[in-house]
């Protein structure tokens, strides 16, 4: 026997059914700040403070994050070689 539930429910909706927080606030003002700062030509903005604390702990050194980099730009140079 199966039995099958359609729901039409938006993203909104089912956050607060199953009690979330509703971050949307938070990520607007992360948005705008990332917007500002991008605006102002970037003086002062640290793009690597910003994510710091959404990385992995083994990532939050700088010379992980140099690492990284370096690998986007090689990815990058490779795929444009094709």
């Amino acid at each position: 026997m199966k039995i099958k539930f359609d729901i039409e429910i938006t993203p909104q909706e089912l956050r607060a059914f199953l009690g979330l927080p509703d971050v949307e606030p938070l990520q607007q003002e992360l948005m705008e700040t990332v917007r500002r700062n991008m605006a102002s030509g970037m003086e002062g903005f640290d793009p690597v403070a910003l994510m710091k604390p959404w990385l992995p702990a083994h990532m939050q050194s700088m010379e992980a994050l140099q690492g990284l980099w370096q690998g986007f730009q090689r990815g990058q140079r490779t795929a444009g070689e094709d």
